[in-house]
């Protein structure tokens, strides 16, 4: 049987420059009347996620999920599993809040937080039924390339983290992060291509065209989809 034990010294991955922006009074507004409801706050212990939902569904996480568009598109259009989601930008977690709170969802729960902390600390081993990770940074320079999230313990780390036969979900618009991607999971012992062997997938129906996507493929970007399956 393989070990999916995560690594004991994860080097920290900081896969983000935190750079808050100013948030507008709205998304001020949403942190004030919405966290209560949708937010959870880290400490660095295991959480019951059903407890947090009032139910037990199947758990899906997305990291980094930027402005929420597709973490609330998700959502909506898939009630019977529960949504979890990592941000550290604050307007976008206030944003996302204010679209959930729009049509009163009640599958997400949002963390502001490092998504590395609330995987190790955090989500039980076994918790999750999907990992979403779409269009992180890829630090395009070649010295920073050591910054980006997909690397072999983040993904050892994931394979705790998700049940068996569960997914992981990986796309980018940048075709050496999309190579870097699959060469690194291609090697991981936790995880199995589900299309096969060393090969990218199809866009899958359910991860939309983001405006972020959409502004990409505008500038002539490619977006290459990777789908794996936990061992």
């Amino acid at each position: 049987m393989t070990d999916h034990a995560p690594p004991r010294h994860l080097r920290r991955i900081r896969s983000f420059v935190l750079r808050e922006g100013r948030m507008t009074p709205a998304q001020q507004r949403a942190f004030d009347a919405h966290w209560a409801r949708f937010g959870i706050d880290y400490t660095g212990t295991p959480q019951d996620y059903a407890a947090r939902f009032g139910r037990r569904a199947p758990l899906v996480l997305e990291i980094g999920f930027g402005n929420g568009e597709a973490l609330a598109w998700a959502s909506e259009h898939d009630p019977g599993r529960d949504y979890l989601g990592v941000e550290v930008h604050g307007p976008g977690v206030g944003r996302l809040m204010n679209a959930l709170a729009a049509r009163d969802a009640a599958n997400v729960r949002l963390y502001k937080h490092d998504a590395v902390e609330v995987l190790e600390h955090e989500i039980p081993p076994g918790a999750l039924a999907e990992a979403r990770i779409w269009f992180p940074d890829p630090w395009h320079k070649k010295r920073h390339n050591k910054r980006r999230i997909i690397q072999p313990d983040f993904v050892a780390l994931l394979a705790s983290r998700v049940a068996p036969d569960g997914l992981l979900h990986l796309a980018t618009d940048w075709q050496p992060y999309a190579e870097h991607m699959l060469e690194v999971m291609e090697a991981a012992p936790g995880w199995r291509n589900a299309v096969g062997p060393g090969q990218y997938a199809e866009k899958p129906a359910w991860r939309i065209e983001t405006h972020f996507e959409r502004r990409g493929l505008k500038l002539g970007h490619g977006v290459w989809d990777l789908l794996y399956h936990r061992r």
